[in-house]
């Protein structure tokens, strides 16, 4: 995922900055029960560090991911969210999420799900397409790219005139998809007036090619 400052805030008072760390510690000393106890802490940032700890030591339940979830707090929600990659609880949803940095995320857990790709592909288009949010669409374009879905295809091409940092990143989605709409963009890019964007074309081009020419198995000659 792109980098994304996420620092705007106060730092906690000492009570909260205590209780984080004792989360955190729990994870590391075989403590469930004072990671599950701070879960429920009033301070976002504890009840980050809480899950965490519960995933560290192979307690965190699909209970208490999902009520994470929902949790009122975007900090919490992208914890969860990181934690649930390697589950079957789906995120779909928090495509819609109102906070950016959420929505970010979720793109990124929606391109790790190929098994959601159906659900997700419709979300992360508009994403790609629509949102404000210059990361979001990234993350939405990197997503489409990692799913390969056929219905991703024009979102990914539509991008190739977005800013230079999306625009490289489509360049890099094309990567699964085929068909002359895609060799066209490829070619296009290749005179992009960002460096990074040539860069990228040319070396998909290369590694396509190299792809085409190789020998089949089992053949010689």
């Amino acid at each position: 995922m792109a980098e994304r400052h996420l620092h705007g805030a106060s730092p906690p008072d000492a009570g909260t900055a205590d209780r984080r760390r004792a989360a955190i510690a729990a994870g590391h000393s075989d403590d469930p029960e004072t990671a599950i106890r701070l879960c429920a802490d009033p301070e976002p940032v504890v009840r980050a560090a809480a899950l965490g700890a519960l995933a560290r030591l192979g307690s965190l339940t699909a209970a208490a991911l999902g009520h994470a979830i929902s949790d009122t707090a975007a900090e919490v929600r992208r914890r969860a969210l990181e934690l649930s990659v390697d589950t079957g609880i789906c995120t779909t949803a928090l495509l819609e999420d109102p906070d950016p940095t959420v929505v970010e995320v979720a793109c990124w857990v929606a391109g790790e799900r190929t098994d959601e790709a159906d659900r997700s592909v419709r979300p992360l288009v508009r994403i790609a397409t629509t949102h404000d949010d210059p990361l979001c669409r990234e993350a939405a374009v990197a997503a489409l790219g990692a799913l390969g879905h056929p219905e991703g295809l024009d979102a990914v091409l539509s991008r190739l005139s977005d800013k230079p940092a999306i625009r490289r990143r489509a360049v890099l989605a094309l990567a699964p998809f085929d068909g002359p709409e895609v060799a066209d963009a490829l070619q296009n890019a290749l005179e992009d007036r960002d460096w990074q964007v040539r860069q990228a074309a040319e070396d998909l081009m290369l590694l396509i090619d190299g792809s085409d020419q190789e020998t089949p198995s089992g053949e010689t000659g």
